[in-house]
């Protein structure tokens, strides 16, 4: 449930979607710009995000603001297909285990994994049309890859740097915060290598890649920011 600023920010950004005339939803001739955020586990992108929403908004004229999408992306996808909130568990990007989706795929646990991810690339570049989004993993740079609109960034750090982003977030420890991140990147790289022949590990993917330990998160994303803006008078 939102509450406060956030429901104001939900407000603001589908009000600016909606055309006075309420006609049929249609992609914009020129959608405002969007950014995906590729990470690995523990470089602050969340937080990272956050900070870029802010000083893209502060630096455009149009009143319309900036949302992120990363968990609650999954979310976005249920409510647009109406699927229940019990497949919400069966969506995470960084699920290790290729038997393990087949294997729940069989028993009816959830839709066909090739029919979630149809789903959410629908939900996806419906947004990335929408414009002013700022999309956190789930394969979003390889989706949107084709779209003129949409900056491709890449947070990379140091593992000893991650760990203790992970250690100090989830309150784990140092073998706890590793083998969290061990499990977390996999699964991402396996997402991406199995359902989207892709290795998010290819910096030719990316428009710009951050090394997250030698910037402090308002500055990288203040880095970004500049880059997007630059970027997107270009256009």
């Amino acid at each position: 449930m939102k509450t406060g600023n956030q429901a104001d920010k939900t407000l603001s950004f589908v009000s600016c979607q909606i055309s006075p005339e309420a006609k049929p939803w249609q992609p914009p001739a020129k959608p405002p710009p969007v950014v995906t955020l590729s990470r690995q586990t523990g470089t602050g992108a969340r937080a990272i995000a956050d900070e870029l929403a802010n000083f893209l908004q502060a630096s455009q004229t149009k009143p319309c603001h900036w949302m992120v999408f990363d968990k609650n992306l999954v979310a976005k996808v249920l409510e647009d297909h109406k699927l229940p909130k019990e497949v919400a568990k069966f969506m995470p990007e960084d699920r290790v285990s290729a038997i393990q989706d087949a294997v729940e795929e069989w028993l009816g646990l959830h839709p066909p994994t090739k029919t979630l991810l149809q789903l959410s690339s629908e939900t996806i570049l419906h947004l990335a049309h929408l414009g002013h989004v700022i999309l956190i993993g789930h394969a979003a740079n390889i989706i949107t890859h084709d779209m003129k609109n949409v900056f491709h960034v890449r947070l990379v750090a140091p593992l000893d740097s991650r760990v203790e982003q992970i250690m100090h977030r989830n309150q784990l420890d140092h073998k706890a915060a590793l083998e969290f991140i061990r499990k977390s990147d996999l699964g991402r790289k396996r997402f991406l290598k199995d359902h989207f022949h892709a290795d998010i590990d290819d910096t030719l993917q990316y428009d710009l890649v951050i090394n997250t330990a030698r910037l402090p998160q308002h500055e990288a994303a203040a880095l970004i920011g500049e880059a997007v803006v630059y970027w997107a008078k270009r256009l």
